[in-house]
């Protein structure tokens, strides 16, 4: 069966063997198994915490979480009652349709509209539309956001984030092309300090140590590599990138395991 539609989670299984599992609560991916082309066994490709909450208690740590409609803390007037990262990882999605089923490829669609808790915390109407596709060696997650505001003046300002947690050993993945990009350190000490821009002179990104950085106009075409393994992350209208590992600081995030980092 290429969809198994359960209680808490969808599991996506391509005919050549590579599988995806998707939690309804957050929209969550938290397992991708896929082959390459150099080696066509399954493995796991993305990180999920051994002590990450999977029962809809707290957003999930690991997969590739859904940030919307803030990044970080938020800033805009209509996100002042929202918490880090927005809502979109913190709630129910319904279940929609299976969009393709065939040789090449299996792809759902989960979809998130306002209810009641959302309502009390974010007034702006929207409809959130997430598209999950998997094929023999590549994972497409198409986020489409759509204002369904009957005002023409209303407008949806909004921050989206695939809060991607790759699983590979971070002492010697490396993260190209990203040279000469302006970039935020957000492991600054000072508040102004991590509001100016540098410049980005490493032909390889690593990341040995605590490392938070949001860069950008990237290409939005990325390798991240490691030795024996790696990958190609492409994106379409996410300009920005961020660059993250807590390294040692990983200790004091409650739900992270010991060394996950």
């Amino acid at each position: 069966m290429p969809v198994e539609v359960l209680q808490d989670k969808v599991v996506l299984c391509h005919p050549k063997g590579s599988t995806v599992e998707v939690l309804f609560y957050g929209a969550t991916i938290t397992s991708w198994k896929s082959g390459s082309l150099q080696n066509s066994i399954p493995i796991e490709r993305l990180f999920l915490s051994s002590k990450a909450a999977l029962d809809g208690s707290k957003p999930v740590r690991g997969g590739i979480p859904i940030v919307f409609p803030c990044f970080g803390a938020p800033t805009l007037p209509e996100h002042l009652k929202l918490s880090q990262h927005g809502f979109a990882r913190s709630e129910k999605w319904s279940w929609n349709q299976v969009v393709f089923d065939n040789e090449a490829i299996v792809s759902i669609r989960l979809i998130l509209e306002p209810t009641e808790r959302i309502r009390s915390v974010y007034g702006r109407p929207f409809h959130l539309a997430y598209i999950i596709t998997l094929a023999e060696y590549q994972l497409s997650s198409d986020l489409h956001v759509t204002n369904i505001s009957t005002s023409p003046s209303e407008t949806l300002e909004f921050q989206a984030l695939l809060h991607t947690y790759i699983q590979a050993p971070a002492n010697d993945v490396l993260v190209t092309p990203l040279q000469n990009l302006l970039y935020y350190d957000k492991t600054e000490i000072t508040e102004e300090e991590k509001a100016t821009p540098k410049t980005e002179h490493r032909v390889e990104v690593d990341v040995k140590k605590f490392t938070d950085s949001v860069y950008e106009d990237a290409s939005q075409n990325y390798e991240v590599t490691w030795p024996g393994g790696g990958m190609v992350i492409k994106s379409k209208n996410l300009k920005d990138v961020v660059v993250w590992n807590p390294r040692d600081g990983g200790r004091t995030i409650s739900d992270m395991e010991e060394g996950g980092w």
